[in-house]
């Protein structure tokens, strides 16, 4: 049973919007959904953008928060560097600092910096935290999602056309995948939870939630858009028989459902870029992560903080794991608009991304451009190379955009 029977009328009400508008419009269903939930917490939500004090966290203890960090290699992180190029006395905000090894390198090529460390996850504030009181000048930490992240720098006394260098680092950590009690992966059994905000926001859905109170068609939208799932009707209606006869609520329990709704051939026949076997339930987790955490409006959000607070010749930094994600970022940094549906075509497939680059010019010429306001700083997209794929496996999907504000 939903704990939250207004994230089903929300939901259903929206509903018919969110598919005649294409799927992909940022301004729709989830992001309604989302802002329902936070008024039901609007006293947390205000607590939320705090900068510092007490937060709960899965684990208090420091030698743990250090274990957990060290086990965290950072993406691509050479080329990470590089691009932000740090020099003295620069400002740096790391929107996604996870366990902190990108901030980490930041340091390491340049201490003489000051750097923001934000982040939803209250773990990765923790860790955070936990750093700044090594690099107290160096680091301070911030708890918050990338739409409070304006009011988060502003009190913390940074103005806009300030920052030197912004890195988003997208998606779900490995620290938020080897949890099994946060409910992020299929191959480790724990709770149906997904929320990258951990217990925050109470009201905020679950993955159990939508799994468990959403219809078939809203089911299968979701996997459609958000997991570019082409077998999205066969696996909502598998989700819906499943739990007529008991409630959805563990993460292999819901990739068993999936994987019975195909042969036993087909459950690993799908390929990574790697090309090693993946399980057939993999999109659909990616799907219903990205819902609960309403990642794509959040990273629209920011994007537009970035460019706000980056000076006249400030650095932008994007690592991105998915084409959804990655289109964002391009169609942004390109200064395309969001809402045209012709350009937001959710069917290409991760094999198909590279086509993004060699297609800008056709995109170009029949999109609506606003001015121009980023130079990008290489003309392809740059991906892992051999290295950084055996250093870190799950970073092999990368893409990497970085871009210098005019």
């Amino acid at each position: 049973m939903l704990r939250y029977p207004y994230f089903y009328r929300t939901y259903n009400r929206l509903f018919a919007h969110f598919v005649d508008s294409g799927a992909f419009n940022l301004d729709v269903c989830p992001h309604t959904i989302h802002t329902a939930a936070a008024l039901h917490t609007e006293s947390k939500a205000v607590e939320g953008t705090a900068l510092c004090g007490p937060q709960k966290v899965y684990s208090s203890e420091e030698k743990e928060l250090e274990a957990m960090a060290k086990l965290h290699i950072p993406v691509m992180v050479d080329q990470v560097v590089h691009c932000l190029a740090p020099q003295k006395g620069q400002v740096f905000l790391d929107m996604t600092f996870g366990s902190g090894g990108h901030t980490r390198a930041i340091l390491q090529k340049e201490p003489d910096v000051m750097v923001y460390a934000l982040d939803r996850d209250p773990v990765a504030y923790a860790i955070a935290e936990q750093l700044s009181g090594l690099y107290p000048t160096q680091i301070q930490a911030l708890l918050g999602q990338f739409s409070q992240a304006e009011a988060l720098l502003m009190k913390a006394g940074v103005q806009p056309g300030t920052i030197d260098g912004i890195l988003m680092d997208l998606g779900c950590s490995s620290m938020q995948l080897d949890a099994p009690e946060r409910g992020f992966s299929l191959r480790k059994d724990g709770p149906l939870d997904m929320r990258m905000d951990g217990d925050r926001y109470p009201d905020m859905p679950t993955a159990s939630d939508v799994v468990n109170a959403l219809d078939q068609q809203a089911l299968a939208s979701i996997l459609r858009a958000y997991g570019e799932e082409k077998h999205a009707k066969k696996i909502a209606s598998a989700i819906i028989q499943a739990r007529s006869t008991y409630p959805i609520s563990r993460t292999q329990q819901l990739a068993s459902i999936v994987a019975g709704a195909f042969p036993p051939s087909a459950v690993y026949a799908r390929k990574d870029l790697l090309q090693r076997s993946t399980h057939i339930a993999t999109k659909t987790f990616q799907a219903l992560r990205i819902f609960v955490n309403n990642e794509l409006n959040e990273l629209y959000a920011g994007l537009r903080t970035a460019e706000k607070f980056l000076k006249t010749g400030g650095r932008l930094v994007a690592l991105s794991f998915h084409s959804l994600e990655d289109r964002i970022v391009k169609r942004f940094l390109l200064g395309i608009s969001m809402t045209e549906r012709f350009n937001l075509s959710i069917r290409q497939k991760v094999k198909q991304t590279s086509q993004l680059d060699s297609d800008q010019e056709t995109e170009e010429r029949h999109s609506v451009r606003a001015p121009l306001k980023w130079e990008l700083i290489h003309k392809k997209v740059l991906t892992p190379e051999d290295q950084d794929i055996q250093d870190n496996p799950r970073g092999r999907s990368a893409k990497l955009r970085a871009a210098i504000k005019l």
